[in-house]
């Protein structure tokens, strides 16, 4: 077996044994209510979390321009009309007017 196919097939036994952590650990019981509202929580701060590297990140620096503006339309649109199309298309269109200036 080649070293690319040891290390794929090492990354999915690795993913496969944490994912099945908490089910084996918790089985079949109520979770606490003070773990749920942490747990509910995680999936929209990592969505923000991601959102901005990439709206802001540049390389190595922090830096804001027509990506930052393209995200910036494209999520102002979403919160608006609640279209996930009309965001999808204005986002980069925005991005390739302001990269073309």
């Amino acid at each position: 077996m080649s070293t690319g196919a040891t290390v794929i097939a090492g990354c999915a036994l690795v993913t496969f044994a944490i994912k099945a952590a908490g089910p084996v650990a918790l089985g079949g019981r109520e979770l606490p209510i003070w773990f749920t509202s942490v747990v509910v929580l995680l999936a929209p701060a990592l969505l923000a979390a991601l959102v901005a590297t990439q709206a802001l990140a540049d390389g190595d620096e922090i830096a804001i321009g027509a990506d930052t503006a393209g995200v910036a339309a494209g999520g102002l649109v979403a919160w608006r009309t609640g279209s996930i199309v009309a965001c999808v298309l204005l986002a980069p269109a925005v991005t390739a007017a302001l990269r073309a200036v």
